[in-house]
Parts: structure tokens; sequence; C-alpha cells
């Protein structure tokens, strides 16, 4: 019984950490018509792989306005 239990216990451990998804921040600077403007968007319980390929569109998609935008992604 002891074997079930701690068997149990350990697969119950790897599985939650294995699965674990946090809240990020993706902060973007840019430049709107010729004012440096600082935006920051939430992304709320994600894995790490999914926040970075959202904030990574989001630059991309301020990139079309202004070439030199950037964002970085930050865990809270």
């Amino acid at each position: 019984m002891k074997k079930v239990l701690f068997l149990a216990v350990a697969i119950a451990s790897v599985t939650s950490l294995s699965s674990c998804k946090k809240d990020y921040t993706c902060s973007c600077t840019y430049d709107l018509l010729g004012t440096s403007t600082t935006a920051s968007i939430e992304i709320a319980k994600s894995s790490k792989a999914d926040a970075t390929t959202a904030c990574d569109a989001e630059t991309t998609s301020l990139q079309t306005y202004d070439s030199a935008a950037s964002c970085t992604l930050a865990a809270k």
C-alpha cells in the first residue's frame, strides 16, 4: 500500500511540475508619430514557449509601423 501511495504522489508531482503555466508581461517600446511609446501586454496562464511566441508576434506586428520596435518578455 505504501508503494502505491508513494507512486501516486510521485506521478502527481511530476505532472504538476511539467505543466507549469504562469502569467507573463510582454513590454514593447516603439515610435508612434515621433513619440517613444511603451506598452505592456498581459499574457495570463501560459507556458513560456507560448508566451514567447505571442510576444514575438507582437514585435513583428509593431515592426510594420516602426522597424526599431522591440518587445521583451518577463514572468510576473
